[in-house]
């Protein structure tokens, strides 16, 4: 009886529970849907909290607001769900700080700043290409898989996308590197977060890392970009309401992921990130009143371009390549 037991139990763990499918198929687009909410209510939060965004450490210091609310909220969460206060291994601490640098500081000190130098939907369109570094750094760097023809033609699709987002409609390439550029760059940040999410996962707990890494990050953000002479000045109840919901974003979506990568391979997760783009454009389209851009037809051919290269690599690139 007892042997009968133990395979019930193991039925129900963490790691059969986050590799079933629908779970994969909801989670990830769940996950997406946030991110995708994100765009519009950070540029509505700079409006809030009265956020010069010519004025970096301004800037600075309203992501470290956000990401000290979220590892404290992803903490909290875990000490509740685990009925003990949850702290990172002495031997894992290095990780917490390496992720830390990548997914909290470097990732959305460029996020934030080139957010504030791009539309909401030309911004959620050039942050789609992440999916692409998370292939070439699983390919390359982290090794978990390898490159061939088709993920490269969904690359060049992805890329193209970037140079028809940056047409506009007088047909001219605009791109600034505080702008378009740290986008870009904050995508490639990401990108090393997840595969060493999956690695350092491995050694600790998902939920202690995610909290962690946030908390710590937030904390750097808030003392640089308050000690570099960043304001900020928060206008009521909204203002609050809204710093939350952009902490809740942060601290529900990464956690997530984090379990997902885990369990399954992070191109598997990649791809359902084709839908960051089009979550991002309509929610800028809808909450921002960017639907001229939406609507324009650079952006509709941008958009089919990222997703399509982002599937193609994920429904054909690994054939033949079982194994690896």
């Amino acid at each position: 009886m007892t042997d009968i037991e133990k395979p019930e139990k193991h039925a129900f763990s963490a790691e059969t529970f986050f590799k079933k499918p629908v779970v994969v198929v909801l989670g990830a687009i769940f996950c997406c849907i946030l991110w995708g909410s994100a765009f519009p209510c950070v540029k509505i939060g700079y409006t809030l909290f009265n956020v010069d965004t010519t004025h970096t450490p301004s800037v600075i210091l309203f992501a470290g607001l956000r990401f000290t609310l979220a590892g404290i909220l992803v903490i909290v969460f875990g000490c509740i769900s685990q009925k003990k206060f949850i702290f990172p291994k002495r031997q894992n601490w290095w990780s917490v700080l390496v992720l830390c640098v990548f997914q909290a500081i470097l990732q959305y000190v460029f996020f934030y700043i080139g957010l504030a130098n791009v539309t909401g939907v030309k911004g959620s369109v050039l942050n789609g290409l992440g999916v692409f570094f998370t292939i070439i750094f699983a390919c390359f760097l982290f090794r978990t898989e390898k490159f061939n023809a088709i993920k490269l033609a969904g690359i060049v699709l992805g890329f193209a996308g970037v140079i028809v987002i940056n047409l506009g409609g007088q047909f001219t390439f605009e791109f600034k590197l505080t702008g378009e550029g740290f986008i870009i760059l904050s995508g490639i940040s990401a990108a090393v977060a997840a595969g060493l999410v999956k690695v350092f996962s491995a050694h600790e707990d998902t939920t202690v890392l995610c909290g962690w890494q946030f908390l710590i990050g937030g904390t750097v953000l808030i003392v640089g970009g308050a000690a570099a002479g960043g304001r900020v000045d928060p206008q009521g109840f909204g203002a609050i309401a809204e710093l939350v919901y952009l902490a809740f974003i942060s601290s529900c979506a990464f956690t997530l992921q984090g379990y997902l990568v885990k369990y399954n391979p992070v191109s598997k997760i990649a791809v359902y990130k084709s839908t960051n783009p089009l979550f991002g454009a309509v929610f800028s389209a809808l909450i921002l009143g960017e639907s001229d851009q939406l609507l324009n037809y650079t952006t509709i051919i941008a958009i089919v371009l990222v997703t399509t290269g982002i599937f193609i690599i994920n429904k054909f690139g690994e054939k033949g390549q079982k194994g690896t």
